[in-house]
């Protein structure tokens, strides 16, 4: 008995119109959720110069790409200058980001300096690159920012970054903080904004994907197994897939805190407060009210 021969499925081809409609709608949704971002926390003035921080992850092209075409059609004029930090990795493809933005035609430096040797040698064995890796890597892009004048500096932090922080800080800080989608920095001398604080990763990655940008995976942050942060994403994402909805109700609750209802004497007076006395007039208007209800 003869084998069976195998059947090859080809595979249905993609629609372009389809794919360009859902690109097209994904654009919109991102453009909308940045926009709305930069207007709420006044991120991006007439006049900003903008540094734009690019690892080469799918966060930083995606908002790199937004404020390229928001600066074509936003009502004020900012300039944009895209930056990358070349941390020495093993193995980093140097020529990837240079080409990319080269084709696009947009004005980038890269920053080459050895910050990868130095967090590997100083990090202990079993602990995590991050506290280290990020100091150092903001302590470049500051110096940076600094050098040619930029107004604002731009980093790719999205709305589940931000509710991770969130958890961490709940979890193993002690502490009710997140990411703020704008801050000063300690020395006062930089404003960092965070354009993508209302924009869904889900979203990041599907218009990522799309766009095919040159995606650089990065194999010093993010990737060891011991971080805390990839076990708060695995809650959050299963949270998210039991309760549809749920993180977008629980991202409204960062914006929307009341100090008086949690327990920090430093945010409201608690010790201070006093019972406000009833007066012979208050008595006098809530018998009235009380009369007026009784003839209805």
């Amino acid at each position: 008995m003869s084998a069976a021969t195998p059947v090859l499925v080809t595979p249905p081809k993609k629609d372009p119109r389809k794919a360009a409609f859902s690109l097209n709608r994904l654009q919109k949704t991102l453009r909308g959720d940045v926009g709305r971002a930069i207007a709420d926390y006044n991120m991006i003035q007439d006049g900003d110069f903008v540094m734009v921080c690019l690892s080469g992850g799918k966060d930083s092209y995606a908002m790199l790409d937004i404020l390229l075409n928001l600066q074509k059609h936003a009502p004020i004029d900012f300039r944009i200058k895209a930056v990358n930090l070349d941390q020495k990795q093993p193995g980093f493809p140097e020529h990837v980001l240079p080409e990319y933005l080269r084709s696009i035609d947009v004005d980038y430096h890269v920053i080459e300096q050895d910050t990868y040797s130095i967090v590997v040698d100083k990090t202990e064995p079993g602990k995590t690159y991050c506290g280290l890796c990020s100091r150092l890597r903001r302590g470049n892009l500051y110096s940076y920012a600094e050098q040619i004048g930029a107004t604002k500096i731009a980093l790719g932090h999205h709305r589940n970054d931000i509710m991770e922080t969130l958890f961490l800080n709940m979890f193993f800080g002690g502490k009710l903080k997140a990411m703020p989608p704008k801050l000063l920095s300690d020395d006062g001398r930089h404003i960092v904004i965070r354009p993508m604080a209302y924009c869904k990763e889900a979203d990041i990655a599907n218009y990522a994907k799309a766009k095919e940008f040159p995606i650089i995976p990065c194999n010093l942050c993010g990737t060891q197994d011991n971080m805390q942060r990839k076990e708060i994403k695995q809650m959050l994402n299963e949270w998210e897939r039991q309760y549809p909805g749920r993180l977008d109700v629980m991202f409204k609750s960062i914006l929307n805190v009341a100090p008086s209802q949690l327990g920090d004497t430093a945010l409201f007076d608690f010790r201070n407060l006093e019972q406000r006395r009833v007066t012979r007039a208050d008595r006098v208007g809530g018998q009235a009210l009380i009369d007026l209800l009784a003839l209805d």
